[in-house]
């Protein structure tokens, strides 16, 4: 569980019990008068321990313990409370410590309840489950005194390591990565993942989330990192991987608009059905209710970045959205293709260390 990934600086497997994701990477930055864990874990136990137990074997001290989030999901910020010292500080950008006071008073999650019912969700499918969703159940409990919000280019110090950070929206509204630029490491958090691909899901109060995490990705690949510190799962190759994701949207983008092109007049959640996912069901109605749940919000993401560049229409037809193509589905967003083929010949021209 524990592995010291470069000097004073140790991954921790914190385990997601009955979830896909397997773990949560949370990283211990050791110091000299005090320590920096960056993300956490689900609030419950089966996080709690284990995540206790690593940081004991490390030598850490909760008195003199820091926490830094990298974005407001509860299995990054679920325990940061009990983790960081009752006199220390809890880093999490400006944005997304707004989304989570919203979040914990309910208007979030109610808002995105009645846009999920008018995309065609069954609300009685969506309420039950709505009850058992982790991020919601293992959250955190309250924001107290000891949380500091991070803008662009603002940093934390810990031992030899300045952290700063780096807003790339997307993942989340105030989604942030950490650069250490004197040691060219990047702790990524969930913006750029190696062997699974971050969910992009539609936020309340935000119009375009696929094409903010799209623009994050460009300005990701700009920094020089030789150590990428990912929130889940394995380590890769940065640039090589940022070309991957990109690859990636661009088809997913291009399959929806085929979708609709070839089956008008379809709720979200009728287009998420037909959409192709990498899960362990023979149908969409064998789908886990919490998978159907993250796979509307992906598809209304892709649907909100189509509408946006107005390739796609939606109309409401008998109290629920239904969508329509505006053009033949092999047009794809201008900039956002010309920057991508740009990248990729970077990448053949060796621009970057792939």
């Amino acid at each position: 569980m524990i592995k010291e990934v470069t000097t004073n600086i140790y991954r921790i497997g914190v385990p997601l019990p009955n979830n896909p994701l397997k773990e949560t990477n949370c990283y211990f930055i050791k110091g000299n008068n005090s320590d920096l864990l960056v993300d956490t874990g689900f609030h419950q136990e089966e996080c709690r321990i284990p995540l206790l137990e690593s940081l004991e074997k490390l030598g850490a001290r909760q008195e003199s313990l820091d926490v830094l989030i990298t974005h407001m999901h509860s299995d990054h910020l679920g325990l940061a409370g009990e983790m960081a010292g009752k006199n220390r500080k809890i880093y999490l950008s400006r944005k997304d410590t707004a989304y989570l006071k919203k979040a914990l008073s309910g208007r979030h999650s109610q808002e995105m309840h009645r846009r999920m019912v008018a995309e065609g969700f069954p609300e009685g499918l969506l309420t039950e489950i709505e009850a058992t969703m982790p991020s919601r159940k293992y959250a955190i409990e309250v924001i107290d005194g000891r949380f500091n919000e991070l803008d662009e280019g603002d940093s934390v110090t810990v031992g030899d390591y300045c952290l700063q950070m780096v807003s790339v929206p997307g993942h989340t509204p105030g989604n942030a990565m950490y650069w250490i630029k004197q040691q060219q490491i990047m702790l990524t958090g969930d913006h750029i993942l190696f062997d699974i691909t971050p969910n992009i899901t539609a936020f309340a109060d935000e119009d375009d989330s696929l094409g903010s995490y799209i623009d994050s990705l460009h300005k990701a690949k700009e920094f020089p990192v030789k150590l990428a510190l990912p929130g889940h799962r394995m380590q890769g190759d940065y640039y090589h991987r940022i070309w991957e994701l990109l690859q990636h949207h661009r088809d997913r983008i291009m399959e929806t608009q085929r979708i609709i092109y070839n089956n008008p007049k379809l709720t979200a959640y009728e287009i998420a059905a037909h959409m192709s996912w990498n899960i362990r069901a023979k149908s969409w109605d064998e789908f886990p209710g919490n998978q159907k749940w993250y796979a509307v919000g992906e598809c209304l993401s892709h649907l909100d970045y189509l509408r946006k560049r107005n390739l796609i229409e939606r109309h409401e037809e008998n109290n629920v959205l239904r969508y329509r193509a505006r053009h033949k589905p092999n047009i794809f967003f201008k900039v956002h293709i010309d920057e991508y083929i740009a990248y990729g010949n970077l990448l053949r021209e060796s621009a970057y260390p792939v």
